[in-house]
């Protein structure tokens, strides 16, 4: 079974697109970071704002009574806020709404190349304080490596030019987008590296299809072993925590996913069972056979990317996030939100799950799994 993240890649990048089409319903109350009011109202400016962590970052923005302007292309959920000052452009280019303006924090949400990047953070660098880049745990160069921290080594690429996003491609280029950002403020920029983001509005389905599956109940197809481990955040957790870092002005580099050693696929698997309250069984299918029948990690069978291939899975370090505010709340809300908001979308969504394996598809591997020593 072949793990070069090409699926993560594949699925990252589609996120977005999908997002655009599932059903907006209101979004579940945020943690209690967000009920209090800061101190400093704020400016903030959103680059993008509209797909999957852009709504809740600024739900939780004005949550804390901060003022929030939008800059997107207008395409994606545009009736969304429609109390907020939105302004129509595009990051390759066409910027011209944003010149003459000024905000205390920008939150850029939909930067994948450094050009692109460079643009909006020199346009905006003599015109805000502090530029908040939303970059990804994929920079880093060799997952290999057991506790990779901010400190560790991001990839590269042979040409620093490349603008089409690959497997190979994006976490390097992620890299450079930071790297952007920094040169054009040096000293004013947080790039902020969060893993896989979980939890409502998720038009991926990347963590959804687990929750859904097992309140589905019966067998249910499971990889490898329990104590596979899982890093995940609450995608409402990562905004409130994107909010704090602009109040509390952080800069540098800060990894933002659940700890090491905090979550396994056991563990993810049962509270989905616990949440549902369900049937289901879990039947724990080893990497080989898996692999004989082309049943793929990450994609066919989401969250899990096995740590035989890539010892680094599931070792990435938090330590600073923790320190300077990340708060995660339990598992256990993540799947009951993430099962709450999933009942509100159309049937034609919700009939075709965009991750994991179809029903058909999961009892045919499973029926194989049974019959192996007939």
């Amino acid at each position: 079974m072949s793990m070069d993240r090409r699926d993560f890649l594949r699925t990252t990048l589609a996120a977005g697109a999908l997002a655009a089409a599932t059903s907006l319903a209101p979004l579940p109350a945020g943690a209690s970071f967000t009920k209090m009011r800061s101190d400093r109202r704020l400016r903030i400016l959103v680059l993008g704002g509209t797909r999957f962590l852009g709504p809740h970052t600024v739900k939780a923005a004005l949550a804390r009574g901060h003022e929030v302007t939008l800059f997107n292309r207008g395409k994606s959920n545009p009736t969304l806020f429609p109390d907020l000052e939105k302004l129509e452009g595009d990051r390759d280019g066409k910027l011209d709404a944003l010149r003459g303006r000024d905000w205390d924090a920008v939150i850029d949400t939909s930067g994948y190349v450094p050009r692109i990047v460079k643009m909006s953070a020199e346009l905006l660098r003599d015109h805000v304080q502090h530029y908040v880049f939303i970059s990804t745990i994929s920079v880093y160069g060799d997952f290999n490596q057991v506790g990779l921290n901010e400190k560790s080594a991001v990839g590269t690429l042979p040409d620093p030019t490349v603008e089409e996003i690959t497997a190979e491609t994006y976490g390097p280029l992620k890299a450079l987008c930071e790297q952007a950002a920094s040169d054009a403020m040096p000293g004013r920029v947080w790039n902020v590296r969060p893993g896989l983001i979980v939890g409502p509005l998720d038009g991926s389905d990347r963590f959804t299809y687990w929750p859904v599956r097992v309140a589905r109940g019966g067998e249910v197809l499971a990889p490898e072993g329990p104590g596979e481990a899982v890093q995940i955040i609450d995608v409402r957790d990562l905004a409130d925590f994107l909010v704090l870092g602009l109040e509390k002005r952080l800069v540098g580099l800060h990894n933002a996913v659940s700890p090491p050693g905090e979550l396994t696929m056991g563990e993810l698997l049962e509270t989905c069972r616990a949440v549902s309250g369900s049937d289901a069984t879990f039947t724990w299918v080893g990497r080989d056979f898996l692999a004989e029948n082309q049943v793929q990690a990450w994609s066919d069978l989401p969250c899990w990317i096995p740590t035989y291939e890539e010892a680094g899975v599931g070792t990435i370090r938090v330590d600073r996030a923790l320190s300077d505010g990340m708060v995660l709340r339990p598992l256990s809300e993540t799947v009951r939100d993430t099962l709450d908001w999933w009942k509100t979308l159309p049937q034609d969504r919700t009939d075709a799950l965009r991750s994991g394996l179809e029903a058909a598809r999961e009892a045919e591997v499973l029926a194989a799994w049974h019959a192996r020593s007939k």
